[in-house]
């Protein structure tokens, strides 16, 4: 008698081969969005220093912060 063609033993195959395929995807995910994170704060350090804050005092400056 032959198994190998049964339904049952099939079954069994895919959904183990799945469980494999999924720890493989989930492990090229994370690899992926490290990668992303790795990148993205390459870009934030990039930026440049934020402008100085607005004046605390006096008429000019308290209202609008835009400096050429």
């Amino acid at each position: 008698m032959n198994i190998a063609n049964t339904p049952g033993v099939q079954a069994a195959t895919q959904a183990a081969s799945s469980a494999t395929a999924d720890s493989v995807n989930i492990l090229v995910l994370k690899k992926a969005l490290d990668s992303q994170a790795i990148a993205a704060a390459t870009l934030l350090q990039a930026l440049p220093q934020p402008s100085p804050a607005l004046a605390t005092s006096g008429s000019v400056g308290t209202q609008v912060n835009t400096f050429a």
